[in-house]
């Protein structure tokens, strides 16, 4: 994809969030990015905001990194046969995500399940979404689920086309620990990130993976630790986060409770930097547009966690997990961006408060690679005060 060429300044912005729980509130007012590419963050009478092609008044709105949903079953395009829906990559945009990370094309009718059909089906999941951003969306899919049979030899031939991720270890015929620590360790060794399913099954052919699976095949990331549906024992979930020091992911379509449970624990081990955010759509519960920012919510208000915190785990700690150049406002970075203000009406004095209650905040606009992309979200609540295209 080219990116903008674009000088795009956002001016007379009132909080700014970075992303990074070291210091998750950045001082300054002003943002530019160049080329799409952030350039300078600060004051604006501090930064060079000359040749502005594209200027936005932020009228004291919060900006913050576009947000990253760790955990999505992409198809083709902005189309799910899941739930027979299209433009459901519109819709999440439009929730305040950004970026997507595919977990396994696993809704696609007649999946190929040999070798030769999924090692096809991963590389060619890769290149459209890689050639098409549906809506300006960054969708990082072509995860293969892995089978019975696969060698050596295949990662890497998945790995030298282009492949960097694994779909849900365990949603395939490789189920048992041994042979996924195998097989994990073969997509690491060539550069692919392996995520595992954990829970009860969620679909039918998928199957029960505990604790025991999840420590022996030793994936990057627990994939949806509070279920998907359904959750693992309270002290599956404890011992997890306790004797694992993988990437620990939290999804909309699991237990809540369970969510808060694994957050908690987390941040008693003052390891919070693990915790990542994902919906788990499209799947049987639907599509969730709002889901990232209800996961924000939810865990900032029923877990005590202060909101700028949990805007990090759908974020910057998503970005370092997963190795990406977004989900950070640092220089150098891409200028990926999501403006919003408090929903009109809502009880707190300001957009974080109003979030600590459980209240959505109002998206006002989003920006992909310097270029804006949408505008007023159709789907959140109305933000009390939105931001204005000025040139």
């Amino acid at each position: 994809m080219e990116t903008s060429t674009q000088k795009l300044v956002i001016r007379n912005i009132g909080l700014i969030l970075s992303g990074d729980l070291e210091n998750p509130v950045l001082d300054g007012d002003c943002v530019v990015a160049v080329k799409g590419r952030i350039t300078a963050i600060g004051h604006e009478r501090d930064i060079d905001t000359e040749g502005a092609t594209r200027i936005v008044d932020a009228h004291g709105t919060t900006l913050a990194p576009g947000l990253i949903d760790s955990h999505v079953h992409p198809v083709i395009g902005d189309y799910t046969p899941r739930q027979q829906q299209i433009n459901w990559i519109d819709s999440s945009l439009h929730g305040g995500v950004t970026t997507m990370i595919s977990a396994g094309e696993v809704h696609l009718p007649g999946r190929p399940k040999d070798i030769v059909g999924l090692k096809a089906m991963a590389i060619a999941s890769q290149r459209w979404y890689e050639n098409f951003r549906p809506s300006g969306v960054k969708i990082h899919a072509g995860a293969p689920v892995i089978e019975e049979g696969m060698e050596e030899q295949d990662f890497k031939d998945m790995a030298d086309a282009g492949v960097r991720l694994l779909g849900e270890v365990g949603l395939g015929s490789v189920k048992a620990g041994e042979q996924a620590q195998k097989m994990v360790a073969w997509a690491r060794k060539y550069g692919i990130q392996s995520t595992i399913h954990t829970g009860g099954p969620s679909i039918p052919g998928s199957g029960l993976i505990d604790k025991d699976v999840v420590l022996e095949a030793d994936a990057d990331i627990i994939g949806h630790i509070n279920g998907g549906h359904t959750a693992l024992p309270d002290d599956q979930i404890t011992c997890l986060c306790e004797q694992c020091r993988r990437g620990i992911e939290l999804v909309h379509n699991g237990n809540e409770r369970a969510a808060l449970l694994a957050m908690r624990t987390a941040r008693e081990l003052g390891q919070l930097e693990r915790v990542i955010l994902g919906t788990d759509g499209p799947a049987g519960s639907g599509v969730q547009p709002l889901g990232i920012l209800r996961m924000i919510a939810m865990l900032s208000s029923l877990g005590d966690l202060p909101a700028e915190q949990a805007f990090c785990l759908a974020t910057g700690n998503t970005a370092r997990m997963r190795d990406l150049d977004c989900g950070l406002l640092q220089a150098g970075r891409a200028a990926d961006f999501i403006l919003m203000d408090r929903a009109q009406h809502a009880p707190g004095k300001t957009i974080l408060e109003s979030i600590e209650q459980g209240n959505l905040p109002g998206i006002g606009m989003t920006v992909i690679d310097g270029e804006i992309r949408s505008q007023r979200s159709r789907n959140t609540p109305p933000a009390t005060t939105l931001p204005e295209i000025v040139l």
